[in-house]
């Protein structure tokens, strides 16, 4: 079902991104870990990589993310971009993900799509230098994975001495969704919420962020063991937890979080 999705992909994105090409792979190691071997080997141009199966599917500090033919979906979107800073673009594509997909869908820090309290996708943003000049815009790759049916309960998210967290499918709540309809959905707006950070900045999307986002006024475990109050997300995209010691702003590459 997606290869009839891929030139209504193809129309809608070009006239933004001049040199955009769609690619299907039938199967494939890792869309992001494919995307980032091209741009070490020169890849400079915008491109939409997506999988029908990932043999080697990976989310934020190396977890695996499973997806098979029909059942989920899986891409990587490189393209060059240059913003003045970095600081919330996950959750810039969680949140023009959610705004696309279902207004039931929750936005949980740092990377993650929740329905009802579960995982229904995944984020992976990665950066990389093609070699041009200094100063020149650096290839970002944005990897997706999104449940389209319900994974078994066997399959559990888990961030170490945190909790797992069980899975969802989108089709809970848009039945009959494909994967072809839901790459169709995603990806213009996408592109055009990417370039928008990039001229704006997170705190164009603060808002529309917080509008979704599943931590806030929750108690909260982070996996160091300390306990908190959710209080949303800084200007930077930090989030900001409520502790018996006081105010803590947390990036992403510190700790993970559930709610309690």
């Amino acid at each position: 079902m997606l290869t009839a999705h891929l030139e209504s992909v193809w129309q809608a994105v070009a006239p933004v991104l001049p040199g955009f090409t769609v690619e299907l792979l039938p199967t494939i190691d890792s869309t992001n870990s494919e995307l980032m071997r091209r741009v070490r080997a020169g890849l400079n141009e915008p491109v939409l990589l997506v999988a029908q199966e990932q043999t080697a599917g990976r989310g934020r500090l190396g977890k695996p993310w499973t997806s098979q033919p029909g059942h989920s979906l899986a891409f990587s979107l490189g393209l060059p971009l240059a913003p003045l800073d970095w600081s919330g673009l996950s959750l810039v594509v969680g949140v023009s993900l959610a705004e696309s997909l279902h207004p039931d869908l929750r936005l949980k820090w740092p990377n993650d799509l929740w329905l009802e309290g579960r995982k229904a996708g995944g984020i992976l943003v990665e950066t990389a230098s093609s070699g041009e000049a200094p100063g020149a815009p650096r290839m970002v790759i944005v990897g997706v994975g999104l449940n389209i049916a319900r994974p078994p309960a066997s399959v559990l998210s888990t961030a170490g001495a945190l909790p797992p967290v069980q899975p969802a499918g989108l089709s809970e709540c848009r039945m009959g969704l494909t994967d072809g309809e839901a790459l169709e959905a995603v990806a213009a707006p996408l592109v055009n919420d990417l370039l928008a950070f990039a001229s704006l900045g997170f705190g164009a999307f603060a808002a529309r962020f917080d509008a979704r986002d599943a931590l806030r006024d929750r108690e909260l475990l982070l996996s160091d063991g300390t306990t908190g109050t959710g209080q949303g997300v800084g200007p930077d995209g930090s989030l900001r937890v409520m502790t018996t010691q006081g105010l803590r702003e947390i990036s992403s590459a510190e700790v993970s979080v559930r709610p309690c």
